[in-house]
């Protein structure tokens, strides 16, 4: 690829970043950064009646907490400033002037009354109204009216729309790297409001003209945006610039796999769909996000990857280095991807296996109360006994508190278990094996009370059940001689005796 590659995320600040807005970024960061390219966040804030305060700053923080962020945009490497909509407003209205100047545009009068009886008659009919080659001579517009007419309608400030002309009879041969080749009949499109008489553009004129100047060689974008690539083509065409390539990502799709994914679906179902959470400023309704909820970044960042996506192997744990260098828009396939959220746990596991005992056991420590006066270094050597069973830290409590505070009570189902007529003078003698025992280490221990049960010739249940029940107050965790380990021998001999008052 011999251009300089310039990609860019777009997002509106209406709310919080969705985890397909989430997507849509990741592909376009391995994008450029495949290519030596840059990565441009731009702000479509031009819809101020939808603008919602702090989503901008939630973009921003949501792109660096995935490890993807931006290298031009608002107050960073600012290129081609301003790099928000709402501040390049007067950018817009020269284009569209252009455009009426070249014939591939006009002003359209029509207001909103007539526009719906033409709709409501066309229903009627069994018809779809299109506003386009085969009605616009006879509707209020520039083409119908005269040219004293138009001027004398914008001189007395009637309302008016710009209008994108569509040209009849013709074929448009458009690629798109995902889907292919696709070719359209300009007969079924319609002239597109590109400029309001309120001074604002559209979002099509917007974002071809902001693509242009930002100098914007590649738009990857979601599908729901296809139906309007016919459009910006033309748009292109009709300005005489050389137009961007396009990739546009299949939809994310429910669990079920039908339908879009939507936040609805994370509320009836008990995952988030947003990065981070957000709380919403006017009502107050506070949205889970994966950050808060336990998960690693890498493991997003894996799971995101992989959702219309796939390397062509087997392979499936990538690193954001390894995504980036195995990235290619041609393997994007172009049937939706269901959302599994029972997959990103899994990658959420497998992340939190490679972190550092010693940064598990920090967060670990900071989350509960009864870790405040624990040694951090004990809490990591904790740790490495459990985490294998643990998907999130949050999961760590439960697999551990026995090695931090004794237990204040004993499984019943466990209990009846491993409890039997000798159980207690079988614990008795266990205790004064334990108290001449060497607790240097988890050996030597181990050595001390399974060498007296094969010399006594006891079943090794009928000692090692109720020895973790003891420990543990129910029949599971790590190894015993781990945790008599690490709780020491005086704990241990505590815990057997509080069993066995119990029996």
């Amino acid at each position: 690829m011999t251009k300089n590659v310039r990609v860019r995320f777009a997002p509106s600040p209406t709310g919080p970043l969705h985890i397909g807005g989430v997507r849509t970024a990741l592909f376009n960061y391995l994008f450029a950064k495949k290519h030596n390219g840059t990565f441009v966040l731009r702000v479509e804030d031009t819809d101020q009646n939808r603008y919602v305060e702090g989503a901008e700053n939630y973009i921003v923080e949501s792109l660096n907490w995935c490890g993807i962020p931006f290298d031009e945009g608002p107050g960073k490497n600012e290129k081609f400033p301003p790099y928000r909509q709402s501040e390049r407003k007067h950018l817009y209205k020269q284009y569209a002037d252009e455009l009426i100047s070249e014939g591939k545009g006009y002003y359209a009068f029509d207001t909103n009354e007539e526009l719906d009886f033409h709709r409501k008659e066309h229903k009627a009919s069994g018809k779809t109204f299109i506003y386009n080659w085969h009605n616009r001579e006879k509707l209020t517009n520039s083409i119908s009216l005269s040219k004293e007419d138009v001027e004398k309608r914008i001189a007395k400030g009637d309302d008016y729309v710009i209008r994108f002309w569509s040209p009849k009879d013709e074929t448009l041969h458009l690629k798109d790297i995902i889907r292919g080749d696709i070719q359209i009949d300009t007969n079924v499109l319609d002239d597109k409001v590109l400029f309001k008489s309120d001074g604002m553009p559209t979002y099509h004129l917007a974002n071809i003209v902001d693509d242009h100047l930002m100098q914007i060689t590649h738009v990857i974008r979601g599908e729901e945006w296809l139906p309007s690539l016919a459009l910006h083509f033309q748009i292109y065409a009709a300005f005489g610039w050389e137009a961007p390539e396009f990739g546009h990502l299949p939809l994310i799709l429910k669990p079920t796999g039908k339908g879009k994914l939507s936040k609805r679906d994370g509320d009836k179902l008990g995952f988030p769909v947003f990065p981070l959470e957000w709380k919403d400023p006017k009502s107050g309704e506070i949205s889970s996000g994966y950050k808060e909820a336990g998960y690693f970044p890498e493991a997003m960042v894996n799971f995101l990857g992989f959702l219309g996506w796939n390397p062509g192997t087997e392979q499936e744990i990538f690193s954001l280095e390894e995504l980036t260098k195995a990235f290619e828009l041609e393997r994007v396939n172009k049937s939706g991807a269901r959302f599994d959220p029972e997959k990103i746990k899994w990658f959420n596991h497998h992340y939190m296996q490679e972190q550092s005992n010693e940064t598990l056991a920090s967060e670990f420590k900071t989350s509960r109360s009864e870790l405040t006066s624990i040694d951090e270094s004990y809490i990591a050597m904790v740790i490495g006994l459990i985490k294998e069973r643990a998907t999130f830290i949050s999961d760590f409590w439960a697999l551990s508190s026995f090695f931090f505070v004794a237990p204040d009570n004993f499984d019943e189902k466990a209990s009846k278990k491993a409890i039997k007529e000798d159980t207690k003078s079988l614990m008795e003698e266990l205790v004064t094996i334990i108290e001449a025992a060497d607790e240097s280490s988890k050996d030597t221990l181990q050595d001390a009370v399974k060498g007296w049960i094969t010399l006594n010739e006891i079943g090794f249940g009928k000692v090692m059940m109720p020895l973790r029940l003891a420990l543990v107050g129910e029949l599971q965790g790590p190894d015993v001689f781990d945790i008599m380990f690490m709780i020491g021998k005086a704990e241990s001999i505590n815990r057997i005796n509080n069993l066995n008052k119990t029996i």
